[in-house]
């Protein structure tokens, strides 16, 4: 590879967690189990929405869409990170680490973009739901998400454009994959105008859509806050809640490893964190957003076959 200290580009060493060898084992066994339940769970979200024609609506499809996501996103990081934790070879090429910064950047920042939209289907639908039917509409939801998609591939364009213009020093990467925090710690020379535009960018492809849900989630709260019915509210909250917890540690995870200095980074720390968004609440996702809805719970029994009649049809619609 050379001897200079300027990386000839040929390859990557990714460190993971060899820190601390003997947990190598435990993580492996650990992250093949939540990896295994977020292909599960997110795989059954999508193949439902397109099966079962009740959950042909706004906040299905948005949901197939971040499902979706959180299969790829995953899958963009975890095997790499599985074979590092099994194998002695803990090699990547730059060409490799490159494509797995863009196609991670790609689908974080279209996952952010996706959860407003998903907060904004559901401030439409508690908010004014007599014009919901008016304002969701199937044309505006594809538009809505495709411009997600594209705000995603355009973030992750500049950013990635960014890392490649830059000349690095050394092979090792303290992390489990290609993230952007480490490449700006190998960079060989000044990196603050870079930082300066990638944090503008970060800020608009992350912190505002964060502001943006957040936000819808308060009128949201507001509009329940005046639920009449004490269970109604009870309900409401539980729902709610549960969708804040996962959206925060998702948001939070995200603006801890990107939107604090480089020099303030730490590698140690930021392995862990990365872990949350990347494992975590991928899996968690499709638990949280179906757990308590019986339309998804019918739609998979009726998948099943263990359904049959109309009954559990009008159970659920009398239940909601």
């Amino acid at each position: 590879m050379g001897n200079s200290n300027s990386t000839s580009k040929e390859s990557f060493i990714l460190v993971g967690f060899s820190d601390w060898p003997q947990l190598q084992g435990f993580f492996f066994v650990i992250i093949l189990i939540f990896y295994s339940l977020t292909v599960f769970g997110n795989t059954t979200i999508i193949a439902l929405t397109r099966l079962d024609i009740r959950l042909h609506t706004p906040m299905y499809f948005f949901l197939s869409h971040l499902s979706f996501l959180d299969l790829c996103f995953t899958t963009s990081t975890v095997p790499q990170l599985l074979i590092n934790l099994h194998g002695l070879d803990k090699t990547i090429s730059y060409g490799g680490c490159v494509a797995q910064l863009f196609i991670f950047l790609a689908l974080a920042s279209t996952e952010c973009l996706i959860l407003v939209a998903m907060a904004f289907d559901r401030y439409a639908a508690v908010c004014n739901p007599l014009h919901y039917t008016t304002i969701m509409q199937p044309l505006f939801c594809r538009a809505l998400t495709i411009a997600c998609w594209i705000g995603g591939l355009v973030n992750s364009l500049i950013q990635t454009g960014l890392v490649t213009a830059m000349r690095l020093c050394g092979h090792q990467i303290n992390h489990f994959f290609c993230e952007m925090p480490i490449f700006l710690k190998l960079a060989c020379e000044d990196t603050e105008g870079t930082e300066a535009k990638m944090f503008v960018a970060r800020t608009i492809a992350l912190a505002c859509p964060a502001v943006l849900t957040l936000g819808s989630y308060v009128h949201i709260v507001r509009a329940v806050l005046k639920i009449k019915s004490r269970s109604g509210r009870r309900k409401a909250f539980g729902t709610c809640g549960s969708h804040l917890v996962v959206v925060s540690l998702f948001y939070g995870s995200g603006i801890y490893t990107y939107l604090q200095p480089v020099r303030r980074y730490s590698e140690s720390k930021g392995k862990f964190v990365a872990l949350f968004y990347t494992i975590v609440t991928p899996m968690f996702n499709p638990l949280i957003y179906t757990l308590r809805n019986k339309d998804v719970k019918g739609a998979l029994w009726k998948v099943l076959g263990r359904v049959t009649g109309p009954g559990v049809v009008c159970e659920e619609e009398k239940s909601q």
